[in-house]
């Protein structure tokens, strides 16, 4: 473009920066931004934006820092950004106290811009620290810092005070809607609090909010989770809209928990009838019947997978460090520190042992003796993230690993070995909740 003269705009420099940022060249960024200088695009919002997410990525804090400040014109995305990369460094004090500055500024701030201020402090002491002092000493609050405070609180296993949270809410006369009453149902689910998770289902009604699939589906889920699988499935098929993916998913999670094969067979059979519906559920079927023993018909489902040309998604875990992203599969020995991370596992599984630590291999999917069923658990891709951050980070730092997929039961019970035995603090993100581990205990009570 530049060789033919062809002027780059609003759309371009974007796109442009955001590829330096993916490949963390922060010399070509430069660049960029000194052409951003001479067209005249640093006073753009967008153009601007997109050069202080591009600094924050390749690790230049203060430089994001000094053409955030340096900006004329800020919207939500600007301060979001910002927000976001002070958390990612650890400058927690920072990030809160911008945010505080976004709303003495009266930013309109959505959903997302309080959700990532809470969602960066991802260990309980900052969440109670910090965004409820945030929270707290916030002079206006929207439905939607309500709302994200909510889910916050329940993904944190703050049960009570998000229960809390809604009573003020009834108290200032701030009305719910449908997603508010979708997190106290989450927090419901997630501790087993049945009676009371009927409890809000039922307050829907006198706030006129009608149920949608994504409420049935949480109900569904708090039963199953608590082992009353008929119930679920009572409520399933009684509902006055057809059950969804979302429906079904929940009652299979129920079904895998408590290892009933048999209703999440009878629940396969309703799913086909729904036509086209996600690999992650039909995956879900197929680690039912593995859990169960009934290899044959996992086998069947797999076949059906392939024959349908839905792939199954691969479990991948990462974990940041600085400005590079470090990110494992099971078995994975492509990294850089294989030989330290598979020693100082081995190392590590030894004290486990000792400490009481027995493998769970029925979380084991596929038809392999005994050996191997340990060895090939041993190295899923949560345990290899997190014995990285064992070998990379200070003892004082928390060791943070986000997972595209649940963790597994048995993992979950390893790394509440691994916190006891190392003394660190292990905060795990899966695609479900925060799971904040130390001490051998983890924050979400065993009930996920």
């Amino acid at each position: 473009m530049l060789v033919d003269h062809i002027r780059p705009d609003d759309h371009i420099f974007p796109s442009a920066t955001k590829s330096c940022a993916i490949l963390g060249r922060f010399d070509i960024g430069q660049s960029m931004h000194c052409l951003v200088l001479k067209t005249g695009y640093d006073t753009d919002v967008f153009v601007a934006s997109s050069l202080v997410d591009m600094y924050g990525k390749c690790g230049k804090i203060k430089d994001a820092r000094k053409l955030f400040d340096e900006m004329p014109d800020r919207n939500v995305v600007s301060w979001s950004g910002m927000i976001y990369w002070y958390a990612q460094f650890g400058d927690f004090e920072e990030a809160l106290g911008l945010f505080k500055q976004a709303l003495y500024e009266r930013l309109d701030v959505n959903d997302f811009t309080f959700s990532s201020v809470v969602q960066v402090c991802a260990n309980s002491t900052l969440l109670q620290l910090g965004a409820y002092r945030v929270f707290d000493e916030a002079s206006v609050k929207n439905l939607g810092m309500w709302n994200a405070m909510l889910i916050a609180c329940a993904q944190h296993s703050h049960t009570e005070k998000a229960f809390d949270l809604f009573k003020q809410m009834e108290g200032l006369g701030v009305k719910p809607n449908f997603i508010t009453f979708l997190c106290v149902l989450y927090a419901c689910s997630h501790a087993g609090l049945v009676e009371r998770g009927q409890h809000y289902f039922e307050l829907m009604k006198e706030y006129g909010i009608e149920p949608v699939d994504q409420h049935y589906a949480s109900l569904v889920d708090l039963f199953g989770r608590s082992g009353k699988l008929q119930e679920a499935l009572s409520i399933i098929r009684e509902m006055p809209i057809q059950p969804t993916e979302s429906v079904w998913s929940a009652f299979l999670t129920g079904c895998r928990i408590h290892g009933n094969a048999e209703l999440a067979a009878y629940a396969a059979d309703r799913i086909f009838e729904l036509g086209t519906v996600s690999s992650g559920l039909h995956v879900f079927l197929c680690n039912a019947y593995a859990a169960a023993g009934r290899y044959e018909d996992a086998a069947k489902a797999r076949k059906m997978l392939r024959d349908r040309g839905i792939k199954k998604e691969t479990g991948s875990s990462w974990v940041e460090e600085g400005n590079k992203v470090h990110t494992f599969a099971a078995g994975d020995r492509s990294h850089a520190k294989t030989k330290d991370i598979y020693q100082k596992l081995e190392e590590l599984g030894d004290e486990m042992e000792r400490a009481g630590y027995v493998a769970d291999t029925s979380f084991v999917l596929r038809a392999v003796d005994g050996e191997e069923k340990n060895q090939t658990i041993r190295y899923h891709s949560e345990r290899l993230a997190v014995v990285f951050g064992l070998i990379t980070f200070p003892p004082d730092r928390p060791i943070r690993v986000m997972k595209n997929l649940r963790i597994c039961g048995d993992c979950h019970t390893a790394i509440k070995f691994m916190s006891k035995c190392t003394g660190r603090v292990i905060i795990v993100r899966d695609n479900n909740r925060f799971h904040h581990f130390e001490d051998g205990k983890c924050s979400c009570g065993d009930y996920w």
